[in-house]
């Protein structure tokens, strides 16, 4: 059984459709990367899995059980965290407040100071920043910091949506290690990225979306030797 299973999903905002029929699955363990250009509906999809957004139809599992009815919070406790485009950090909270806010669910909450370990062990520039309000770090702190409070809720996804925008390529690259980490300690990952070549050099599968629909699938090297998405994404 997949641990994530859209089925025809169709979402948008409002009256403005923006995904028609979206299907995929994601593996336990995995590391799934969504390419696509700008306006592809890839946020788009994030969000409607997340709860943030209502389908307009289709159905989205997760571990079996449907989630596309949930609110997002309740989604949250089903062990799936998204890491927001953007980042979303509230500019006068500390670091240590951040981890705290995203340990809020029950299970989280029983686990806040193994999982507070292991997150600083991952991201040691945040214990030395723990006492700093967010909007005092660097960008690439920024994004370490809400990757970690995502991690805070021990989710069984993470949903990544373009962690390395606005960073320089030595920040980045630090990132996508840290993202390979995480997957090596059990979580699955779901990544929409716009460095198409590293996100599909470390994913086990990737999908193309464009205009709302998946065009694309293969292995993460499938597509990487792929012709057309090599004229289209890599300029080769």
């Amino acid at each position: 059984m997949p641990l994530l299973e859209v089925r025809g999903l169709r979402s948008g905002y409002k009256n403005v459709p923006v995904l028609h029929g979206v299907s995929f699955q994601v593996e336990e363990g995995e590391i799934v990367t969504i390419v696509g250009s700008n306006g592809a509906g890839k946020t788009t999809l994030l969000r409607t899995i997340s709860g943030l957004l209502h389908p307009f139809g289709g159905e989205t599992l997760f571990a079996g059980e449907p989630i596309h009815g949930l609110a997002p919070h309740r989604i949250v406790e089903r062990g799936v965290v998204q890491v927001p485009e953007g980042r979303q950090l509230f500019g006068y909270l500390t670091v240590r407040e951040h981890l705290t806010v995203g340990s809020h669910t029950r299970t989280a909450r029983a686990h806040r100071r193994e999982t507070l370990e292991t997150v600083l062990e991952l991201f040691p520039v945040l214990a030395e920043r723990q006492d700093q309000p967010a909007r005092t770090l660097s960008g690439g702190e920024q994004q370490m910091l809400a990757t970690a409070r995502a991690l805070m809720a021990r989710p069984r996804l993470l949903m990544l949506d373009e962690p390395s925008w606005g960073l320089a390529p030595m920040l980045a690259r630090r990132l996508f290690e840290a993202i390979s980490r995480i997957n090596g300690q059990g979580v699955t990952i779901v990544l929409v990225e716009q460095n198409v070549r590293q996100a599909l050099s470390m994913a086990h599968r990737g999908y193309v979306l464009e205009r709302g629909a998946l065009v694309l699938e293969g292995s993460g090297r499938e597509l990487l030797e792929n012709p057309a998405l090599k004229t289209a994404y890599l300029g080769l």
